[in-house]
């Protein structure tokens, strides 16, 4: 199939690109390299130096490469960011959206993939949330995303464009660059350097972290799999922040202690998914553990 991939030069969609092309799939990139890096992009892929935002260039390209799928990964990603400047963040995430889904349906795109996020829709977590337990989100980041899944619904109803919403949890591994998603690649880089890390609040809030190939594989089920649906990407297990830096720590081998800083306003404390429905209707179930997973991400970055 030939498969267009918007934000393929970032750390998730380069990987999943990767894997769509040793399948002998066609893969063009869209990517405006804001956050993405050139050194990402696969080089069997067709590349357009593009923003989502601007809609006659997407026209353009979608009219030139008639794409059989569209994986939508292009967004600002940020929650500080979103809260501080949520005009930007619906500039690029939801009008992204929108000019990305009026292309499907204008040049009869077959089916859209869309990157969404586990990590905004259920709030505190008592037990793994379940892709029902949506609510109301806190942030311009989670409603962007929110509101990008009430588009793709729209376009089902409307015009027949069958969509599948992945919902991941903390991904990690080769190629993560940081941010704010990014703590293991974050104190990776900090035991390299020899630096102290930072730790924001105690350390006992808890994450789910999936590995990107497991996220790739849940990429590529979806090509063909879960018409219509959202599905949670996640392991359904948490980790503490100290846990996580524990386990960095002991694979290293060293003594460096963090330092502690003042929480940051609004952090979720416990945030987990339940991942049964991807295993039910994609056959998805992840497969990588936690210690393999960052053994595997510090190998790569030792051989940056």
């Amino acid at each position: 199939m030939k498969i267009l991939v918007t934000g393929g030069a970032g750390f998730i969609a380069s990987n999943i690109i990767d894997s769509y092309i040793s399948k002998g799939h066609e893969v063009i990139i869209i990517d405006n390299l804001s956050t993405g890096r050139k050194e990402n992009l696969n080089s069997k892929a067709r590349f357009y130096l593009t923003d989502v935002r601007d809609k006659t260039r997407i026209e353009d390209i979608f009219s030139k490469e008639k794409p059989d799928i569209v994986s939508h990964h292009a967004a600002q990603i940020d929650v500080r960011k979103s809260v501080s400047d949520p005009a930007f963040d619906t500039e690029s995430n939801i009008m992204g959206i929108i000019n990305i889904g009026e292309s499907c349906v204008k040049h009869g795109v077959k089916k859209i993939i869309f990157s969404s996020s586990g990590g905004v829709m259920y709030g505190e977590c008592e037990r793994p949330a379940r892709e029902a337990d949506v609510k109301p989100p806190i942030s311009p980041y989670g409603i962007s995303k929110f509101a990008s899944e009430l588009y793709l619904n729209y376009w089902k109803e409307l015009y027949g464009l069958r969509y599948t919403a992945l919902r991941y949890a903390n991904v990690y591994g080769p190629r993560q660059a940081g941010g704010e998603a990014g703590v293991i690649s974050i104190f990776i880089r900090s035991f390299l350097e020899g630096k102290q890390a930072t730790i924001f609040g105690d350390g006992k809030q808890e994450r789910d972290y999936v590995y990107v190939s497991d996220v790739v594989d849940a990429n590529t089920k979806a090509l063909d799999k879960g018409d219509n649906n959202s599905f949670n990407i996640g392991t359904g297990k948490t980790t503490s922040v100290n846990e996580l830096y524990d386990l960095i720590k002991k694979s290293f081998g060293s003594t460096i202690t963090p330092k502690y800083a003042l929480a940051r306003p609004g952090e979720l404390q416990k945030n987990v998914i339940d991942n049964q429905k991807a295993a039910d209707i994609l056959g998805w179930s992840p497969r990588m553990n936690l210690s393999g997973g960052i053994e595997e991400t510090i190998s790569w970055f030792k051989g940056q």
